[in-house]
């Protein structure tokens, strides 16, 4: 996993507001948007720089709204995405990308893909939620573990009690990061305590958290929010090629979750990897970067 320090860049979009982003690895390399989970930032955990150019990648990611160094877009949807991504593809100069989503980045690299299809060519999608909405095919907790149950939870029944217990997390994020891994370790299947146990990756999360919640907990709030209400798209509009991974062990997002969505995007690729749940989403990653860039199908 790859040190922080690169070089921040902004853009502007249509409406104003700022979208703060960073591109490492090979500068000629194919682009790849890296899309962060919740609560999570634009230097979250990502391969080291030699690995990139080994790879030929051009990584880029950014924090999405109300997170680290971009502005707030209250209300938003999950599809709003795709109009923040073709922003900073457009300051790049880029015409086509892929995109990969890790967990609660997964819908959102979905919206980018089924709304941007001139221009995203392949999509990977990393221990993602389905959609509250998923009806009597999928018992939507099932597996999950308490505190995110409990979290999901409240977003459904009383959205003004979930913003005032993710607003106190994140004011105690802010004044200790380890925090939150602290409280997840209580939670989390063996195979994830194991990756967060490594203390590079620890040092990595506790950054990423601290910059998510540096402005303030709306970007958490407006991600949470998002992902219980209806997504803004249709699934079977994504018609480009889909990788999607899952840990079997995954007690965060449960890998029926990944079924479900399979089951519902038409060249969706399932892989759901024994011995590995969550935080599993982060070794893989060099992995889903080599499909990602490997001859690409433009759709």
């Amino acid at each position: 996993m790859s040190p922080q320090g690169s070089a921040d860049a902004d853009a502007k979009t249509a409406d104003g507001r700022n979208l703060r982003y960073q591109v490492v690895g090979a500068p000629g390399g194919s682009p790849v948007f890296l899309l962060h989970g919740a609560p999570g930032s634009r230097i979250g955990p990502r391969p080291r720089s030699s690995v990139l150019y080994r790879l030929g990648v051009r990584l880029i990611s950014y924090d999405r709204p109300g997170y680290g160094g971009s502005d707030r877009h209250a209300g938003r949807s999950i599809a709003d995405c795709a109009a923040d991504i073709e922003c900073i593809a457009d300051d790049l100069g880029l015409d086509s990308f892929a995109v990969v989503g890790r967990s609660g980045g997964g819908p959102h690299a979905l919206a980018s893909a089924a709304l941007l299809p001139a221009r995203v060519d392949r999509v990977a999608v990393l221990v993602s939620l389905a959609p509250h909405e998923a009806g009597e095919e999928l018992d939507w907790y099932a597996g999950m573990n308490a505190d995110n149950t409990r979290g999901f939870a409240i977003a459904r029944a009383d959205e003004q009690k979930l913003i005032e217990r993710l607003r106190l997390q994140a004011d105690r994020v802010q004044r200790s990061p380890l925090s939150l891994l602290d409280s997840l370790r209580g939670q989390i299947s063996a195979p994830d305590r194991q990756v967060v146990g490594d203390l590079t990756i620890e040092k990595l999360l506790l950054e990423a958290y601290a910059e998510a919640t540096r402005p303030g907990p709306y970007g958490w709030i407006d991600d949470t929010l998002a992902v219980r209400r209806d997504w803004g798209f249709d699934l079977a509009d994504v018609r480009q090629p889909v990788l999607l991974w899952h840990g079997a062990e995954d007690n965060v997002v449960p890998a029926s979750h990944a079924r479900w969505l399979a089951a519902r995007i038409p060249h969706a690729d399932l892989r759901v990897q024994s011995g590995s749940a969550h935080f599993g989403a982060m070794g893989i990653l060099p992995e889903i970067l080599t499909w990602l860039v490997d001859a690409p199908v433009h759709a």
